[in-house]
Parts: structure tokens; sequence; C-alpha cells
């Protein structure tokens, strides 16, 4: 005898942007924090390159946030669809 299958539960489409800004803070601040401790022990060490990653991590979250700002916006259309319709 086939079991009755319970309802798939909706999957979740949390807002991006938040995502987006956080990543870029995080990458700001430990940009700023490596750069303002310990610069001297970074080239001490011959870690400069952690700045550098830090900075283009930042960079690089820019055009992320635009791509999550896009995302949410045609989540938001999607979803104003779908409550005319239903």
């Amino acid at each position: 005898m086939p079991q009755e299958q319970q309802p798939r539960p909706e999957p979740l489409d949390p807002p991006m942007v938040p995502i987006a800004v956080a990543g870029l803070v995080v990458w700001a601040v430990a940009g700023l924090v490596l750069l303002l401790f310990f610069r001297d022990w970074l080239t001490a060490h011959g870690h400069q390159n952690w700045l550098w990653t830090c900075l283009a991590g930042f960079l690089w979250g820019f055009p992320g946030l635009a791509v999550m700002m896009r995302h949410d916006a045609n989540r938001r259309r999607r979803r104003a669809a779908t409550a005319r319709q239903g």
C-alpha cells in the first residue's frame, strides 16, 4: 500500500541584500584591523598580501551587492505576481 507523501515545504528565499552588505562589512573590518594593528607583523612575516585579499573581497562585494539587489527585486516581483494570482 503506497504511503501518502506529505507536501514539500516551500524553499527558503530570504532577502539577499543584507547578506551581501554583511560580507562587505566583514571584509572592510578585517582589512582595517589588519592595516591598523597588524601591519608591521604582516610586513615582517611577508603576509602583506592579506591586505590585498581584504581589499579584493571588499571591492568584489560591490558587484555581488548589485546582483543581490537585482535578485531581491525579482523576488519581490515574483511574490507580487503570485499574490495577485492567488
